[in-house]
Protein backbone atom coordinates (compact mmCIF):
# COMPACT_ATOMS: atom_id res chain seq x y z
CA UNK A 1 0.00 0.00 0.00
CA UNK A 2 2.85 2.39 0.84
CA UNK A 3 4.50 1.64 -2.51
CA UNK A 4 1.27 2.40 -4.34
CA UNK A 5 0.87 5.69 -2.46
CA UNK A 6 4.50 6.60 -3.17
CA UNK A 7 4.05 5.88 -6.88
CA UNK A 8 0.87 8.00 -6.98
CA UNK A 9 2.55 10.91 -5.18
CA UNK A 10 5.57 10.74 -7.49
CA UNK A 11 3.32 10.66 -10.57
CA UNK A 12 1.33 13.70 -9.49
CA UNK A 13 4.46 15.60 -8.46
CA UNK A 14 6.25 14.82 -11.72
CA UNK A 15 3.36 15.56 -14.08
CA UNK A 16 4.10 19.28 -14.59
CA UNK A 17 7.62 18.37 -15.66
CA UNK A 18 6.36 16.34 -18.61
CA UNK A 19 3.52 18.38 -20.05
CA UNK A 20 4.80 19.65 -23.37
CA UNK A 21 3.39 22.72 -25.10
CA UNK A 22 2.72 20.93 -28.40
CA UNK A 23 -0.87 19.85 -29.03
CA UNK A 24 -2.10 17.60 -31.79
CA UNK A 25 -5.44 15.87 -32.01
CA UNK A 26 -8.08 14.70 -34.39
CA UNK A 27 -11.10 12.56 -34.80
CA UNK A 28 -10.58 8.89 -34.12
CA UNK A 29 -11.58 7.27 -37.30
CA UNK A 30 -10.56 8.85 -40.54
CA UNK A 31 -14.07 8.09 -41.79
CA UNK A 32 -16.27 10.63 -43.52
CA UNK A 33 -13.33 12.42 -45.08
CA UNK A 34 -12.23 14.04 -41.81
CA UNK A 35 -8.50 14.21 -41.10
CA UNK A 36 -7.08 11.73 -38.66
CA UNK A 37 -4.98 12.73 -35.68
CA UNK A 38 -1.78 12.35 -37.63
CA UNK A 39 -2.92 14.63 -40.46
CA UNK A 40 -3.10 17.81 -38.35
CA UNK A 41 0.19 19.69 -38.14
CA UNK A 42 2.07 19.51 -34.87
CA UNK A 43 0.58 22.07 -32.53
CA UNK A 44 -2.96 21.76 -33.96
CA UNK A 45 -6.08 19.77 -33.16
CA UNK A 46 -9.02 18.72 -35.32
CA UNK A 47 -12.10 20.80 -34.55
CA UNK A 48 -15.19 18.84 -35.62
CA UNK A 49 -17.39 21.93 -35.50
CA UNK A 50 -15.14 23.99 -37.76
CA UNK A 51 -14.18 20.94 -39.81
CA UNK A 52 -10.49 21.87 -39.85
CA UNK A 53 -7.27 21.76 -37.85
CA UNK A 54 -6.88 24.68 -35.42
CA UNK A 55 -4.59 25.82 -32.60
CA UNK A 56 -6.04 24.43 -29.36
CA UNK A 57 -7.29 26.44 -26.43
CA UNK A 58 -8.39 25.13 -23.05
CA UNK A 59 -12.09 24.35 -23.07
CA UNK A 60 -12.43 24.20 -26.87
CA UNK A 61 -12.75 20.39 -27.02
CA UNK A 62 -15.07 18.12 -25.06
CA UNK A 63 -13.50 15.32 -23.03
CA UNK A 64 -14.64 12.61 -25.44
CA UNK A 65 -12.81 14.35 -28.29
CA UNK A 66 -9.76 14.81 -26.08
CA UNK A 67 -9.82 11.12 -25.17
CA UNK A 68 -10.14 10.06 -28.83
CA UNK A 69 -7.30 12.34 -29.90
CA UNK A 70 -5.05 11.27 -27.01
CA UNK A 71 -5.78 7.62 -27.73
CA UNK A 72 -5.01 8.05 -31.43
CA UNK A 73 -1.77 9.89 -30.72
CA UNK A 74 -0.67 7.28 -28.19
CA UNK A 75 -1.42 4.44 -30.62
CA UNK A 76 0.57 6.31 -33.28
CA UNK A 77 3.58 6.43 -30.94
CA UNK A 78 3.32 10.20 -30.45
CA UNK A 79 3.38 9.94 -26.68
CA UNK A 80 4.38 13.47 -25.66
CA UNK A 81 1.72 14.92 -27.93
CA UNK A 82 -0.83 12.49 -26.46
CA UNK A 83 0.10 13.66 -22.97
CA UNK A 84 -0.30 17.28 -24.00
CA UNK A 85 -3.75 16.66 -25.43
CA UNK A 86 -4.95 14.44 -22.59
CA UNK A 87 -4.01 17.04 -19.99
CA UNK A 88 -6.58 19.38 -21.61
CA UNK A 89 -9.43 17.24 -20.25
CA UNK A 90 -11.80 19.02 -17.92
CA UNK A 91 -12.48 15.82 -15.97
CA UNK A 92 -9.10 14.93 -14.49
CA UNK A 93 -10.66 11.81 -12.93
CA UNK A 94 -11.82 10.17 -16.18
CA UNK A 95 -10.30 6.67 -16.04
CA UNK A 96 -9.96 6.59 -19.85
CA UNK A 97 -7.87 9.77 -19.77
CA UNK A 98 -5.79 8.51 -16.83
CA UNK A 99 -5.23 5.19 -18.63
CA UNK A 100 -3.77 6.80 -21.75
CA UNK A 101 -1.74 9.27 -19.69
CA UNK A 102 -0.26 6.20 -17.98
CA UNK A 103 0.27 4.44 -21.29
CA UNK A 104 1.95 7.46 -22.88
CA UNK A 105 4.24 8.14 -19.94
CA UNK A 106 5.17 4.45 -19.69
CA UNK A 107 6.03 4.23 -23.39
CA UNK A 108 8.04 7.45 -23.10
CA UNK A 109 10.24 5.75 -20.51
CA UNK A 110 8.56 7.30 -17.45
CA UNK A 111 7.26 4.00 -16.10
CA UNK A 112 6.86 5.21 -12.51
CA UNK A 113 4.71 8.13 -13.65
CA UNK A 114 2.66 5.74 -15.78
CA UNK A 115 2.14 3.41 -12.82
CA UNK A 116 0.68 6.29 -10.83
CA UNK A 117 -1.86 7.08 -13.53
CA UNK A 118 -2.87 3.42 -13.84
CA UNK A 119 -3.32 3.11 -10.08
CA UNK A 120 -5.46 6.25 -10.01
CA UNK A 121 -7.64 4.95 -12.86
CA UNK A 122 -8.17 1.68 -10.98
CA UNK A 123 -9.00 3.53 -7.77
CA UNK A 124 -11.86 5.15 -9.70
CA UNK A 125 -12.89 2.06 -11.70
CA UNK A 126 -11.45 -1.22 -10.41
CA UNK A 127 -13.19 -3.14 -13.22
CA UNK A 128 -11.43 -1.30 -16.06
CA UNK A 129 -9.57 -4.30 -17.44
CA UNK A 130 -7.67 -2.43 -20.15
CA UNK A 131 -5.94 -0.46 -17.38
CA UNK A 132 -5.16 -3.75 -15.66
CA UNK A 133 -3.62 -5.11 -18.86
CA UNK A 134 -1.41 -2.04 -19.28
CA UNK A 135 -0.55 -2.03 -15.57
CA UNK A 136 0.53 -5.66 -15.88
CA UNK A 137 2.72 -4.75 -18.85
CA UNK A 138 4.25 -1.92 -16.80
CA UNK A 139 5.05 -4.38 -14.01
CA UNK A 140 6.81 -6.60 -16.53
CA UNK A 141 8.71 -3.58 -17.83
CA UNK A 142 10.22 -3.06 -14.37
CA UNK A 143 10.79 -6.81 -13.83
CA UNK A 144 7.87 -7.35 -11.43
CA UNK A 145 6.44 -10.68 -12.61
CA UNK A 146 4.30 -11.11 -9.49
CA UNK A 147 2.66 -7.72 -10.07
CA UNK A 148 1.85 -8.67 -13.67
CA UNK A 149 0.46 -12.04 -12.62
CA UNK A 150 -1.75 -10.32 -10.04
CA UNK A 151 -3.23 -8.09 -12.76
CA UNK A 152 -3.81 -11.17 -14.95
CA UNK A 153 -5.64 -12.81 -12.05
CA UNK A 154 -7.75 -9.66 -11.55
CA UNK A 155 -8.65 -9.58 -15.26
CA UNK A 156 -9.61 -13.27 -15.15
CA UNK A 157 -11.88 -12.65 -12.14
CA UNK A 158 -13.69 -9.90 -14.06
CA UNK A 159 -13.85 -11.23 -17.62
CA UNK A 160 -12.60 -14.79 -17.66
CA UNK A 161 -9.79 -16.08 -19.84
CA UNK A 162 -11.50 -15.25 -23.13
CA UNK A 163 -11.11 -11.47 -23.08
CA UNK A 164 -8.70 -9.55 -25.28
CA UNK A 165 -7.05 -8.02 -22.19
CA UNK A 166 -6.47 -11.44 -20.61
CA UNK A 167 -5.00 -12.82 -23.83
CA UNK A 168 -2.70 -9.85 -24.39
CA UNK A 169 -1.31 -9.80 -20.84
CA UNK A 170 -1.00 -13.58 -20.73
CA UNK A 171 1.02 -13.43 -23.95
CA UNK A 172 3.27 -10.71 -22.51
CA UNK A 173 3.86 -12.76 -19.36
CA UNK A 174 4.73 -15.84 -21.43
CA UNK A 175 7.17 -13.75 -23.48
CA UNK A 176 8.70 -12.38 -20.26
CA UNK A 177 9.18 -15.89 -18.88
CA UNK A 178 10.86 -17.07 -22.12
CA UNK A 179 13.31 -14.13 -22.13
Amino acid sequence: MRRRLLVQVMAVAALPLFVAPAFTAGDSGGGGGSPTTTQCKKGEVWDKKKNKCVKPQYGMLDDDSIYEAGHDLAMAGRYDEAISVLTLAANKQDPRILNYLGYSHRHSGRVTVGLGYYEEALRIDPNYTLVREYLGEAHLQIGDLAGAQEQLKQIEMRTGKGSREYGMLSEQIDHFLRS
